[in-house]
């Protein structure tokens, strides 16, 4: 039995050595179908941040009448479980075995899916959206790490820049197939259709993935639980802000909550033995750098996908596929150009590429928020392409330097920080931009909209005012999105300048 249970691990530990020894076309023909299966999964989970954007404006005239925070809340629930739990997600597949969580999580992400799509209420789907959001924290960490284990060492700088690039993809594919569901006429069908593709997908994963080894690291479910309750606390307070006040106790009870859940998660993560994201790590200036930088291209990018959605719906009359078709202009640079951005590195430097990155990218959202119901689509789309250029720079070369900041048996703690910057950064966009968009809309209604009826959404206005007067609400939205779009856009160059500054300055220290 002990001689099974060695010739069991030998098998385990040198399969990716025997899958590199074996005939060169069935080895490369194993990798591309892992690598398909596992970037097939990533658009999944990434995908699905992006599509329910698309489902704004029929939620909030469906019969669940969510609230303008409610909305938000819907869409950045799924986003801050995500986040949060992303490294934990990473952390357990080291220890527990990447394939079997990876599984697990496509298992959690069906049954959130399943439960969002037949909630009766908004509890219950932000619940199911909770749940999702747990399903997929446990699986795109654990596909990176499948796949570094899988290739040899001289295909991982391509596999990883392939894998990034699937993250940017996936919010645009999330936006596509999502319209293509919307466009039947519920936005439940959004959440059932996910259910069928998941299982087919686990499926998949359970037949061609790869055993890795483990690593007997121990788990923090304390500090996990106090990173999802910091995160929900400084939520609350960017999101309830408009509705209930800037004053008001819940929102000073958010923003204070943070701040001491933040802390103790600080010394909770000091004093662990083994912590799940080593708060000393940041003393790295590149990895502080690079995970700033990550946070604030998604920053930039899923508050643009929030806005998008109900500005090509409401401002410029598409209709739901359209509105996903109309997203596609920002995804041409990222299929046609990710893998060219490693010789762009190499040629000017790291430094002067995140740079390019951040100016296209935020030169690219405020250009969008000039547009209005009367600019042409051409325009938008051009100014799409701008912002897509920016993220495709931005992707691979901020990625390649947090997983090189870690050694390789921290793969899936890595692949965790690398997707808890991406999701952290895209829940604060929906909250920022949902917040100033709110703020202003309002501000813009009408004087007599306002005082009797106080709308706080775009439906709501439309639901309680005389169809004549749609106009005007339009008019208030798109001065709302064209503000926010501008804070966001702006918010990005400053945020850039400070990655790209401390970058520099680290360098010079050296």
């Amino acid at each position: 039995m002990r001689g099974t249970k060695n010739t069991l691990a030998h098998s385990v530990v040198d399969m990716p050595l025997r899958l590199h020894l074996r005939d060169a076309p069935e080895a490369a023909a194993d990798r591309r179908g892992l690598l398909t299966a596992m970037c097939a999964c990533v658009v999944l989970v990434v995908g699905m941040v992006a599509a329910v954007n698309l489902a704004v404006p029929m939620l909030a005239a469906s019969d669940l009448h969510p609230s303008a925070s409610a909305l938000i809340w819907i869409v950045d629930t799924y986003v801050v479980f995500f986040a949060c739990l992303v490294i934990p997600g990473g952390a357990a597949g080291d220890r527990f075995g990447r394939k079997g969580v990876l599984l697990a999580g496509l298992a959690l992400f069906a049954l959130g899916a399943l439960l969002s799509a037949i909630a009766p209420n908004v509890p219950l789907l932000l619940a199911g959206r909770a749940v999702t959001g747990i399903g997929a924290a446990a699986v795109l960490p654990n596909t990176l790490a499948v796949l570094l284990h899988a290739v040899p060492a001289e295909r991982k700088g391509v596999t990883i820049a392939t894998w990034a690039s699937m993250t940017g993809i996936g919010g645009v594919v999330g936006n596509v197939g999502g319209g293509a569901l919307l466009a039947g006429g519920s936005w439940r069908w959004l959440f059932a259709a996910v259910v069928p593709l998941t299982v087919v997908l686990a499926a998949l994963v359970a037949r061609i993935a790869p055993v890795s080894p483990r690593h007997d690291r121990p788990l923090s479910p304390l500090g996990a639980v106090l990173l999802v309750g910091a995160s929900v606390a400084l939520l609350l307070g960017i999101v309830e802000g408009p509705e209930e006040g800037w004053g008001s106790p819940i929102v000073l009870t958010g923003f204070a909550g943070a701040v001491l859940l933040f802390a103790l998660w600080t010394v909770v993560e000091l004093r662990a033995g083994h912590p799940l994201l080593d708060p000393r790590l940041f003393r790295v200036p590149a990895l502080r750098s690079a995970c700033l930088g990550m946070t604030t291209i998604f920053f930039g990018m899923f508050a643009l996908f929030y806005v998008n959605a109900s500005f090509l719906q409401y401002g410029k009359g598409f209709g739901v596929l359209l509105t996903g078709l109309g997203i596609i202009p920002l995804t041409v640079p990222v299929i046609l150009g990710a893998r060219h951005a490693g010789r762009l590195v190499r040629r000017v430097g790291v430094d002067t590429t995140v740079t390019i990155a951040f100016v296209f990218c935020g030169c690219g959202l405020i250009g969008l928020s000039t547009s209005d119901s009367s600019t042409p689509y051409p325009v938008y789309a051009a100014w799409l392409v701008v912002t897509g250029i920016g993220v495709t720079l931005a992707l691979p070369t901020l990625s390649a330097a947090i997983s090189g900041s870690l050694p390789p048996a921290q793969a899936g703690v890595g692949a965790g920080l690398q997707a808890t910057t991406r999701e952290f950064g895209s829940a604060l966009g929906v909250a920022v931009i949902g917040t100033v968009l709110t703020g202003r809309f309002v501000a813009a209604l009408p004087p007599d909209i306002q005082a009797e009826h106080d709308p706080h959404t775009v439906a709501q206005a439309l639901a309680v005012t005389a169809p004549g007067r749609a106009p005007e609400v339009v008019s208030a939205f798109v001065t709302g999105a064209s503000t926010a779009l501008r804070v966001i856009g702006v918010s990005v160059l400053v945020l850039g300048a400070l990655v790209v500054l401390q970058s520099r300055l680290s360098r010079n220290t050296k």
